[in-house]
């Protein structure tokens, strides 16, 4: 049985000075969905840090992505809040255009919005399927499609695709969620081919278990649970997930491609 009793791992802060800045991305722009809360909002605030615009892309929760525009106030970047359904392929085309318009092109694509609806195989609705692929694959999709005219012009991108680490290790009430997210691992590594010789990398995460408001939902006893599989003794902090994230992003990065990275503490190892 694997302890919990190891020591935690570093608590990060979101002030603007909590990290050295280097300003690795000034004067770029980039797209992040779901990137007002969680994982999302720490690759935002991270790249904000750095010089980055970013159009911030969410579902609902206003107040959520308003104490995200607070947080980044005078950062040496800029937020741009863009309230839409990702799941709405039109939707899609349309952001990415607004974005391309408005910056004059775009440099980075984070996939990062999902949708978990837990359900077990045998009495997820249609619906429920639809739904589900639609905002943790097709939208992957179709916001690729929609930026890679502008990167190719540019010859750069950096595309990266948020997956779960129940693409890997399967879950008996996450069927259509576990799908949908291993089809990211797929369509990562056909666009890397497709643009590799292009100036542009497409390149996959897959987290474990956060530190975010849906991990903290969890009963306690399921929250135990959880942490006791997991090699290192604790969920991980966004900004750790966000961290890797940029590694991909940054320009040191063009020789990673078509890679899945794994940030999960060793849970997919099992144990």
């Amino acid at each position: 049985m694997i302890s919990t009793t190891l020591r935690p791992g570093p608590r990060f802060t979101a002030g603007l000075g909590a990290v050295a800045c280097r300003m690795r991305f000034a004067g770029r722009t980039a797209i992040v969905t779901g990137g007002t809360r969680g994982i999302g909002a720490a690759i935002t605030e991270q790249l904000v840090r750095e010089g980055c615009h970013v159009a911030a892309v969410f579902y609902e929760n206003q107040q959520v992505a308003d104490a995200l525009m607070a947080r980044v106030a005078g950062a040496p970047g800029t937020v741009t809040l863009h309230k839409g359904d990702i799941g709405d392929r039109s939707y899609c085309a349309s952001i990415v255009q607004e974005v391309v318009t408005t910056r004059g092109g775009l440099d980075y694509l984070v996939n990062n919005a999902g949708l978990l609806i837990e359900n077990s195989a045998r009495n997820v609705t249609p619906d429920e399927w639809d739904r589900t692929v639609s905002v943790n694959l097709s939208a992957s999709f179709y916001l690729a499609q929609a930026a890679l005219p502008a990167m190719i012009d540019k010859r750069f991108g950096r595309i990266v695709n948020i997956s779960s680490v129940t693409a890997v290790m399967g879950s008996p009430a996450e069927a259509a969620y576990g799908a949908a997210k291993a089809g990211l691992h797929g369509l990562t590594r056909s666009l890397a081919r497709e643009v590799a010789r292009r100036g542009i990398t497409v390149n996959c995460v897959i987290p474990g278990v956060f530190e975010t408001d849906m991990a903290n939902l969890l009963p306690e006893a399921a929250q135990n649970m959880i942490r006791s599989m997991i090699p290192v003794g604790r969920r991980g902090e966004p900004e750790e997930l966000a961290h890797a994230v940029l590694f991909l992003l940054d320009d040191a990065a063009s020789y990673v491609t078509g890679s899945i990275v794994t940030v999960d503490g060793g849970l997919s190892m099992g144990g």
